[in-house]
């Protein structure tokens, strides 16, 4: 099933594993899926010594990994190719601890005290870019507490299952049966998630002071330029972040990047993690900022767990998030027909009517994307024209299954039984108001400051973006801000990589001059 040049990478790869492991296979029905799943872990096995697969006879094909013997508590229900094929190579590497994305201790500490039975099941999209960090986060979680289990679950091959939950989202997370989590994630925030629903065993964490002389927080283009020039300016450096790359991750496709023609928004978050670590930068990724204190000459930085960040000088690059409409009931129907990744959910619409709101470069994107699956799309964007480049709305034009309305503001949600059904939009020449009946809705209306935690400690404003001077200054001295999460006009990762840069040289500048 995997191409010989596939095979022969995997097979590098896989090479140096130490320890001995074999996938337990369960059959299924015996249908031409199962025989065409079997041979692709019979690939995967052929690629070292140490990789072995026996088979059980089951109710659906499902493979789990044993290390030594030992049951690891990782399986996945249909092959972990496409996105996924990541997931399965770095289980494996973890396992042989010899992985890239294993905690440190101080997380390492938490996962180990969740103090309850867990069985973790995640329903994937093989063309979910936002899964793979979901199912890797919690098969960390199973390596590192043997009462956790993590199962991933390809909803197009279990179909009959994903429809009985209602599944109209990926990747979707459920521990113990009850719906747990919808959406991108990472290691941080699934363990919150966790930490709230289950017990841990241990008491407070003992608190950890960390010194530095330049703390950066986020770890986008912006976090890891200012990172990096401070580092090579000798200063001793700290980036604390939810991870590396920020929202690059859910980019697909970047052509603006100068001097790269093209990339992906996981390449480059892997290549700003590579470029961080060329520097005697300490960074601390799935953090969650708690709180602050800039009023002294020595900030304060407070994260969840119990670690406390200490320095002159704090940089924040927290870049921004998804703007959400601000409807009665968006909440609840998040992943129930409201939605924002058009890349992982826009497959459980195919041959459905879909509407995408916002008509800028994002929203067009999305429209274009969607247009191909969907029966229908319906753009609307809210000013007299639509904002994209031209070439990208000389591509949605010319698509015969796609309307555009501009003057129009979504004013309300549908549903029944927890599903969205549809959607007013007032035009705003005329005043009226219409309904239009659908099945899902894609927000693409730009893009939310992450600057909440920072609200009395800085000046924001009336966007919730931080107030900052030519020179990145904010309104507390030492504190400087950099990329979406400020005032800079313009948000794009250049932009954001060279305020990064200059909040950097802004921060050495006043330590050279002011101490």
């Amino acid at each position: 099933m995997l191409e010989a040049q596939v095979i022969n990478q995997v097979r590098e790869v896989l090479g140096r594993l130490s320890s001995s492991f074999t996938f337990s296979v369960e059959r299924g029905r015996g249908t031409v899926d199962d025989a065409r799943f079997c041979e692709f872990v019979e690939d995967v096995a052929s690629t070292s010594p140490l990789l072995h697969v026996e088979y059980h006879e089951g109710p659906v094909f499902r493979f789990s990994i044993l290390k030594d013997g030992r049951d690891l508590g990782i399986a996945f229900r249909g092959i972990p190719n496409g996105h996924e094929f990541t997931s399965l190579l770095l289980a494996l590497l973890n396992a042989d601890g010899q992985g890239r994305n294993l905690p440190d201790e101080a997380i390492a500490r938490r996962i180990k005290a969740l103090d309850a039975d867990i069985e973790l099941k995640t329903y994937v999209s093989l063309t979910c870019t936002n899964c793979p960090d979901v199912v890797q986060a919690l098969n960390v979680m199973a390596l590192l507490n043997a009462r956790i289990t993590s199962e991933m679950v390809d909803g197009g091959v279990n179909q009959e299952e994903t429809t009985r939950l209602g599944i109209q989202a990926v990747p979707s997370v459920y521990a113990n049966g009850e719906l747990l989590h919808i959406g991108r994630g990472n290691l941080g925030s699934l363990l919150e998630k966790l930490e709230e629903r289950f017990a841990t065993s241990a008491a407070a964490p003992e608190p950890v002071e960390r010194k530095y002389d330049l703390t950066v927080l986020g770890g986008g283009p912006a976090g890891a330029a200012s990172a990096i020039y401070a580092a090579r300016k000798g200063l001793r450096v700290a980036v604390v972040a939810r991870r590396i790359g920020g929202q690059v991750n859910d980019t697909t496709g970047i052509e603006n990047v100068i001097s790269v023609a093209k990339t992906t928004g996981t390449q480059l978050a892997s290549d700003l993690a590579a470029h961080l670590a060329a520097y005697p930068i300490d960074v601390f990724t799935d953090r969650r900022i708690t709180g602050v204190d800039f009023s002294g000459d020595e900030k304060r930085v407070e994260v969840k767990g119990g670690e406390t960040f200490l320095s002159p000088r704090v940089i924040i690059a927290t870049g921004a998030g998804w703007r959400r409409l601000g409807l009665e009931g968006e909440d609840q129907l998040i992943g129930h027909g409201v939605h924002f990744c058009p890349h992982c959910d826009g497959p459980f619409y195919k041959g459905r009517r879909v509407a995408v709101i916002g008509g800028g470069n994002s929203g067009v994107e999305a429209a274009i994307d969607l247009a191909n699956i969907c029966s229908h799309v319906t753009l609307y964007e809210f000013g007299t024209a639509m904002k994209a480049d031209d070439v990208l709305q000389e591509k949605l034009r010319a698509l015969p299954n796609v309307d555009i309305h501009t003057q129009s503001q979504t004013i309300a949600l549908t549903s029944s039984d927890g599903k969205l059904t549809g959607i007013d939009v007032r035009n705003l020449a005329t005043e009226e108001v219409t309904h239009e009946a659908l099945d899902g809705v894609f927000v693409q209306i730009g893009l939310q400051p992450n600057s909440g935690v920072f609200k009395g400690a800085l000046e924001l404003n009336r966007r919730g973006e931080i107030v900052i001077d030519e020179r990145n200054h904010t309104s507390a001295a030492g504190v400087y801000a950099a990329g979406d999460v400020s005032t800079v006009p313009f948000k794009q990762i250049m932009i954001a990589m060279g305020e990064g840069a200059k909040a950097a040289l802004s921060a050495f500048e006043d330590r050279m001059y002011q101490g």
